[in-house]
C-alpha cells in the first residue's frame, strides 16, 4: 500500500480517517510542525511517502526548482468541505483507481483528477 505524508494544512480529521482505514500515514503537524516545504519533500523522499497537501507551492518546487519526491505529490483543491472529506475522497481514489502516483504531480479538484509526470 502507498505510504502517505500529510502536510500541515491537511485536516487532522482526515489523517485520523485514513489511519483508521489502514493507511500508513504520517502527519507533519504532529511530528515536524513548522518545517519548510522543501523539508517536507526531503522527509517524503527519505521515507518514500506520497505527499498530500492543499499547498500549491509544491508544483513550483517540482517544476521550477526540480525537487522531485519519488513517491509523488497530490495537491488537493477543495474549498468548502467537512474535515473528513479529503480523507474519504483520497481513500476512494487510492484504493479504487488505477492511477499511478509515483513521479507524478496529481491535482484533484471539483473538475476531476489531472496528472503531470516529472
Amino acid at each position: 500500500m502507498i505510504k502517505l505524508l500529510a502536510n500541515e494544512n491537511f485536516p487532522v480529521a482526515s489523517v485520523r480517517y485514513l489511519e483508521n482505514n489502514g493507511f500508513d500515514i504520517r502527519y507533519v503537524g504532529f511530528e515536524h510542525p513548522g518545517i519548510s516545504d522543501k523539508e517536507v519533500m526531503d522527509l517524503a523522499t527519505s521515507e518514500d511517502r506520497l505527499i498530500i497537501t492543499f499547498d500549491r507551492d509544491y508544483g513550483e518546487l517540482i517544476f521550477k526548482h526540480e525537487l522531485k519526491p519519488p513517491a509523488g505529490v497530490i495537491y488537493l483543491r477543495f474549498f468548502d468541505f467537512s474535515p473528513e472529506f479529503p480523507g474519504q475522497f483520497l481513500k476512494d481514489v487510492l484504493t479504487n483507481s488505477k492511477l499511478i502516483f509515483k513521479g507524478m504531480f496529481t491535482v484533484i479538484d471539483e473538475r476531476g483528477i489531472r496528472q503531470k509526470n516529472y
